[in-house]
């Protein structure tokens, strides 16, 4: 059984998200979706409410779980017995961060390795950072989030 570790901030969890995720649980036994507690980034939302609506949008996919960690992902993947580290890739602009990513990664855990998808087409331009601010702005952002999602952002972020 092969399990597959999806770390990151989800903040939100995006529809690009979402289909990195399913595309992962059609390649691995079992795809843990790490919500990250600690990040250097500012979050708008807490590590409980990240992880809701993760669920939320995740709901309906086989084999997926979505819990959350604190400190290193490698050693979180170790812990979990995890032996891929999906990373989704956009553009040819979020390579090199990825790359590099990657290398330390393996330096730290040499038992997972690390495997590179992108998502659809239609999806590509879509981060969590442009719908955070499209949606502060007061923008429409339901093609790019879950309907739970939409309204959280809407909650937490227009004036």
């Amino acid at each position: 059984m092969i399990t597959a570790i999806y770390p990151g901030t989800f903040d939100p969890i995006t529809h690009g998200h979402s289909d990195i995720v399913a595309r992962a649980s059609s390649l691995f036994d079992r795809i843990i979706v790490a919500v990250a507690k600690s990040t250097s980034k500012t979050t708008a939302f807490t590590i409980d409410e990240r992880m809701a609506m993760a669920k939320e949008a995740l709901q309906g996919l086989e084999r997926v779980e979505v819990c959350c960690f604190d400190g290193l992902m490698t050693s979180f993947a170790r812990e979990r017995k995890a032996r891929v580290i999906v990373r989704g890739l956009r553009a040819v602009s979020d390579f090199e961060n990825e790359f590099q990513m990657a290398g330390m990664n393996r330096h730290l855990n040499n038992e997972a390795e690390t495997v590179f998808l992108t998502p659809a087409e239609h999806l590509s331009f879509i981060s969590s950072s442009l719908v955070r601010e499209v949606a502060g702005l007061g923008g429409d952002v339901s093609n790019f989030v879950h309907e739970k999602v939409r309204l959280a952002l809407q909650q937490r972020l227009t004036k």
